[in-house]
């Protein structure tokens, strides 16, 4: 589902007097939903007479399902149009891989939607991402509501993004919505590509673009961890609840294909985990102790209790568990003052060149890349083998090459002078 991730990035104020740009409608109006395998190779054959890359889109219930899966799937390419594909119903989707075998896939925040297409065995041969196009250019803002009206002047109405697309049927309104999330990714493409060669970063985005087909979604450590408010849980015993509490909660919510806070909140987790109750009617007494799941799941909630009860003590969660990589850079200047020297230089030599570059830091070189070549740089200090060592660091973490030629020689310079400074 195209997203506008929060956008916390600000851009120029539009001028009070600027004409309102011109909505942007479907040119061929609404296409019907396909979910029959029969509508599935009538569209696979369009789709493959079809020219030039394939703009798609995917619709998740993310906040109503427990599942990353695909409930909807938008494409559009010139000469065969929009198809919207429900993959609930289909028992194959062989048909569209072989349609999009061999083409460009245009996608915005790619991320987002790789992982559920992967399920569904669908995978890029090539891709584009809109998104991260926009950032490579410098864009202050790069939903695709924005780009699209930045870039091509028209405005999306976003007013379905947070919908359940579980939901079936499907309204006309969502589905209309869907359809324009590819409408002009074609035309989008195409506008940001050559601004990518004018700006001379086409190889960049060229490397980006082909890291991103083997993106795979993080798998989360403890995540029970994440819970919100568990800071107020003291003593080892009330974080083992809280972990008990998650993983039933994790559990009967994979079950039942629903997300977990709509099983009980993490504020309800916290306020067990706080009181450490005995019994159901202990547990259900607690102010803090609701959601739809309290009652009906009372007795998997006080078994989860009771195992962290009567858990052994070397079977207990510490607070705070020792973490890969380096510490947090706020602890550097105590712990090694020669690193923390090293990290604030290449930190500005990196913000320095991002700026002149007009592209965000992050995207010049991961943060986490930076952070572990600064805290343990390769040991020589003889200039050629230093950046050897530095350019086989990054790679190694997965840094791209463009990335590293622009920053490998920031990272050692700021290896050598602080060693120097020292």
């Amino acid at each position: 589902m195209i997203e506008e991730n929060a956008e916390a990035e600000t851009g120029p104020d539009t001028p009070e007097d600027a004409a309102p740009a011109p909505l942007l409608t479907l040119r061929d109006g609404l296409p019907p939903v396909t979910d029959t395998d029969e509508g599935l190779a009538k569209a696979a054959a369009a789709i493959a007479a079809g020219t030039g890359p394939v703009g798609i889109d995917a619709e998740r219930a993310s906040g109503y399902r427990y599942s990353n899966r695909a409930y909807l799937i938008q494409l559009r390419r010139e000469g065969s149009g929009i198809w919207l594909i429900d993959p609930i119903e289909l028992t194959t989707m062989q048909p569209l891989v072989e349609a999009l075998e061999g083409t460009e896939w245009i996608l915005h925040a790619a991320t987002q939607d790789l992982p559920c297409l992967s399920d569904l065995g669908l995978h890029p041969a090539a891709l584009f991402d809109t998104e991260l196009a926009g950032r490579l250019l410098g864009y202050p803002r790069v939903g695709l509501g924005t780009l699209v009206e930045t870039v091509l002047g028209f405005t999306m109405l976003k007013e379905h993004s947070a919908a359940d697309w579980s939901t079936r049927p499907l309204p006309d309104a969502w589905l209309e919505y869907a359809a324009l999330d590819v409408e002009v990714l074609v035309e989008l493409r195409e506008a940001l590509a050559a601004e990518l060669v004018a700006q001379g970063k086409d190889a960049w985005a060229r490397q980006e673009f082909d890291w991103l087909r083997g993106f795979e979604a993080p798998v989360r450590t403890d995540a029970w961890r994440r819970t919100s408010g568990m800071h107020r849980v003291r003593g080892r015993r009330g974080l083992a609840a809280v972990r008990e509490l998650w993983t039933e909660r994790d559990r009967i919510a994979q079950q039942r294909d629903v997300t977990p806070s709509r099983i009980i909140p993490d504020a309800a987790i916290v306020a067990a985990a706080q009181d450490l109750p005995q019994d159901k009617a202990a547990l259900l007494g607690l102010k803090g102790f609701h959601g739809r799941g309290a009652e009906r799941y009372v007795t998997s909630w006080v078994k989860a209790l009771n195992r962290a009860l009567t858990m052994d003590e070397d079977e207990l969660p510490v607070r705070s568990p020792r973490a890969e990589g380096p510490p947090p850079p706020r602890a550097w200047a105590d712990k090694d003052p020669v690193a923390a020297r090293r990290l604030a230089l290449a930190r500005e030599s990196v913000n320095a060149l991002a700026e002149a570059r007009n592209l965000p830091a992050e995207n010049l070189l991961t943060p986490d890349f930076l952070r572990r070549a600064m805290w343990t740089p390769p040991k020589t200090r003889d200039p050629g083998a230093l950046l050897d060592g530095i350019i086989e660091l990054l790679s190694g973490f997965g840094a791209r090459g463009w990335q590293i030629a622009l920053t490998a020689p920031l990272l050692t310079d700021a290896v050598l002078h602080a060693d120097l400074e020292s």
